[in-house]
């Protein structure tokens, strides 16, 4: 890795030639701030070249997903609260969830209920996989944002916690094709955004389901694996207080909402939602009172009924974004360019 000095001279050198050449412009959503620029050239050992060329493909895919581009997506599809989330839960509980000693948000999957053939019967593989897209793009579109305005400090990446308990190799032959698009997308689109993986209940059939998995990650991902049996609690509470783990992990946490932790969404990326919508909900009523109403998309136009509709998207709002699974491999490769990652 270069020192500080140099890494501080490509930095600036990438930037300015990332505007010339017309791939980055102010505003864009995958973010000019200096953390993200930083992220694709630690993703390439700080090869202005090949920097360039990952950053590059990344533009190209946020415009070009699903037809419509992940900022569209993103409108259509909220990633924490969506059509068939209850069923993908069902299958596959994926949410991000408060944050470790660290401040990283908790991303907790859990794969022991997979079931994509009856998860399929209420949800469309495509829109399953769509669900997975925005939830990756969530985390450094609104996630981690959150969690650094909450830490008084940068925080660039997640800690993920997966429990296999109840998984076994005939759900990994379901979601192996899924399970490697998602990591594609993950290391190709979101670089750098995964701090720490600890995969707990490993079961013994694990050895085996690693050995197909770890050819899909890169050395730097791999060496932030950790694999724990049945006895991992002291090793989670180590890094999460007990107060921001959810019990079902061993910790003491039980979010007074309905479905429990899985459905809170509780984190300060919740707390920042909740806060914009009540300065909107405020700009529109002012607008109203003064005589200037302005119906929004959701076709409110009074104070009343705009109040009312914030307090119902902030109490919704707090349903965790959930990287839902999605498709066999032809199925995503016919519906959207794979690339970019999922939880990790």
């Amino acid at each position: 890795m270069l020192p500080d000095s140099e890494q501080e001279k490509v930095l600036e050198t990438f930037r300015r030639e990332l505007f010339e050449e017309g791939i980055l412009q102010e505003g864009d959503s995958i973010g000019t701030d200096d953390g993200t620029l930083l992220r694709f050239l630690r993703a390439r050992k700080f090869d202005l070249r090949e920097s360039k060329k990952m950053i590059k493909n990344c533009q190209h895919w946020r415009k070009t997903v699903s037809g419509i581009g992940i900022d569209e997506l993103y409108k259509q599809i909220d990633p924490f609260d969506y059509p068939g989330r209850e069923e993908v839960f069902k299958s596959w509980s994926m949410y991000f969830h408060k944050t470790d000693k660290k401040g990283r948000p908790l991303n907790i999957q859990f794969f022991g209920g997979l079931n994509l053939p009856e998860l399929y019967k209420h949800i469309t593989p495509k829109k399953h996989w769509e669900a997975i897209v925005v939830n990756a793009d969530s985390l450094p579109r609104e996630i981690l944002p959150a969690a650094s305005h909450a830490a008084g400090r940068p925080i660039e990446t997640s800690f993920v916690v997966v429990d296999l308990k109840g998984f076994g190799l005939s759900q990994f032959w379901q979601v192996k094709s899924l399970a490697r698009d998602s990591f594609q997308i993950s290391q190709d689109y979101f670089p750098e955004t995964m701090g720490q993986l600890a995969i707990v209940n490993a079961p013994s059939s694990f050895t085996f389901i690693w050995s197909m998995i770890k050819p899909w990650l890169s050395k730097e991902t791999v060496d932030k694996v950790e694999v724990l049996g049945s006895d991992y609690q002291k090793v989670l509470l180590d890094l999460v207080d007990a107060e921001n783990l959810p019990e079902t992990l061993g910790g003491k946490c039980r979010c007074e909402y309905e479905g429990g932790c899985d459905f809170s969404g509780a984190g300060p990326w919740m707390d920042e939602r909740k806060k914009k919508l009540e300065e909107e909900a405020k700009v529109n009523s002012e607008s109203l009172v003064n005589g200037d109403a302005k119906v929004e998309e959701n076709g409110l136009s009074t104070p009343s009924e705009l109040s009312s509709h914030a307090s119902v998207i902030s109490d919704n709002a707090k349903h965790e974004p959930i990287i839902v699974d999605n498709v066999d491999g032809k199925a995503i490769a016919d519906s959207t360019p794979v690339t970019s990652e999922v939880l990790v």
